[in-house]
């Protein structure tokens, strides 16, 4: 039933024309969701305060919840359609008043880890695009018919809202951005291992799946010897564990939205550039366990920011990287996704960057992912786990080498990293995998190109496609020198 509401709410989007894209589609969808899964937040606290004997404050004015704007009903549970609002009274109510009253919760919140803070920070980012009153009322109807009560019911929307991403990634470059293929993040995690009582940073969230499977893997009995969580395992699960920050108002917003239906009540997602940090202003209280993230690549940052580094450049994956290094504690992990150009590149930032890695971490293992692992993106990727506090002494290599081409209709899965994940572990060699100690590194370049002396004389022919978006990849790169050289000039 979920399923087809999904797929009808977005039939509604597509003929409005203030929505043109499936970006948008997920976008509009989100605030309205939201204010459904308020609305029976709400109920619930109510009932249990009413349980305890407890009074309950409602969180919002009664003007402003669901059932009196959105679905007022009669006495006998109907929906009273003379007093629902639609066409321009309805617009005009949520632009007019709905949006700047849920706005002011940002500064009016006791701390910004509250679910108040949340729907102020929300409604301060996000706008109404739906230009038509009579598509937003049918998109509330059939909002109307989920329900984010019982636990299988949120399981329930937060896949389908996942899937909602995905195809958003699907739609277009700037919403790949977005999406990082669950089955491999979900493998980093297992690798990486989370604990109670860490704290999990991703500097560049998007979607938030990084910090979605953190939190499932970490609330999952199996993981902790079957143990169930305590009281005080979920408060702190729930309030001092999961850190992202992320520069786009859109991704922020479904960021947050996605941590919520997993589950988060009040994700410490902070809007903001994470590159535009002073590397040297870091203290120590303000570093990480862990780091995980897929950061963006081949963008652009201005020189002011690039200041913040002592390793200039303008690719922005290196600039996260130095500072993933930099916000992890002593002996902290980390999974970082990365061009596979950054194991090889001879510019002088690549080889300073790679060097600085090795020195300070122990990357202890490398993931060499193939090409269409990221749909609609050519370029290959790589994983690099390291460690924080120790030098590198060998680094185990795995290349996933798989018996068909990745795309749209036949993408990644976890059977495909099954391998991978249990041999990370004792770190075997395999047709697959193998070691190579630092002392054989070249210590000027420092190229740690993933060349499997397993298969020698395979050739691996690439698809068109992806030669294509590496081509298109290079000339931005290109481009972006050239307009540096231009800056100095």
């Amino acid at each position: 039933m979920f399923e087809q509401t999904f797929k009808n709410i977005d039939d509604v989007l597509h003929k409005d024309a203030g929505c043109g894209s499936e970006l948008d589609y997920v976008e509009q969808s989100s605030w309205v969701l939201f204010l459904k899964y308020m609305d029976d937040l709400e109920k619930e606290r109510e009932s249990a305060a009413s349980l305890s004997g407890k009074p309950y404050e409602p969180i919002l004015r009664d003007e402003y919840r669901w059932d009196f704007w959105a679905m007022p009903r009669t006495d006998d549970g109907e929906i009273d359609h003379h007093s629902a609002l639609t066409g321009d009274d309805l617009i005009e109510f949520v632009n007019g008043k709905l949006y700047p009253y849920l706005s002011k919760f940002k500064t009016a919140a006791d701390s910004s880890d509250t679910i108040e803070y949340k729907i102020g920070e929300i409604f301060s980012e996000i706008k109404n695009k739906l230009q038509s009153g009579y598509a937003l009322r049918d998109v509330l109807n059939y909002v109307d018919e989920l329900r984010f009560q019982t636990s299988s019911e949120k399981h329930e929307m937060s896949h389908l809202y996942e899937d909602k991403i995905k195809n958003m990634g699907n739609a277009g470059r700037n919403g790949g951005e977005y999406y990082t293929p669950r089955p491999l993040i979900r493998s980093i995690v297992k690798v990486i291992a989370p604990k109670i009582g860490e704290k999990v940073y991703d500097a560049a969230v998007g979607s938030a799946g990084f910090l979605v499977e953190s939190f499932d893997y970490m609330r999952d009995p199996e993981n902790h010897k079957g143990k169930k969580l305590s009281v005080k395992d979920v408060r702190k699960l729930q309030k001092d564990t999961l850190f992202g920050k992320e520069k786009k108002s859109m991704a922020f917003i479904i960021g947050t939205m996605n941590m919520i239906l997993h589950g988060v009540s009040a994700p410490n997602i902070v809007h903001t550039n994470s590159l535009t940090e002073n590397l040297s202003d870091i203290q120590e209280n303000n570093r990480f366990d862990v780091c995980l993230a897929n950061p963006p690549f081949g963008g652009k940052e201005r020189k002011e920011v690039q200041q913040n580094f002592p390793i200039k450049t303008g690719e922005t994956a290196f600039l996260f990287l130095q500072h993933f290094i930099k916000m992890l504690r002593a002996g902290g992990r980390a999974g970082i996704v990365i061009k596979n150009t950054f194991l090889s590149n001879s510019d002088n930032a690549s080889v300073s960057l790679r060097k600085e890695l090795l020195e300070s971490c122990d990357l202890h293992t490398v993931l060499d992912l193939p090409g269409g692992t990221f749909t609609g993106a050519g370029v290959k990727t790589v994983v690099l786990f390291f460690e924080k506090g120790k030098p590198t002494k060998k680094i185990w290599f795995y290349q996933l080498n798989l018996e068909r081409n990745l795309g749209k209709t036949n993408p990644l899965n976890e059977n495909d990293l099954a391998e991978f994940v249990k041999l990370q572990q004792k770190k075997k060699d395999s047709d697959n995998s193998w070691t190579v100690s630092i002392k054989d590194v070249d210590q000027t370049s420092f190229d740690l190109s993933a060349k499997n002396p397993n298969n020698n004389d395979e050739v691996v022919l690439r698809e068109p496609e992806e030669i294509l978006d590496e081509i298109e990849q290079l000339d931005s790169e290109a481009s972006e020198i050239l307009e540096t050289i231009r800056g100095l000039v």
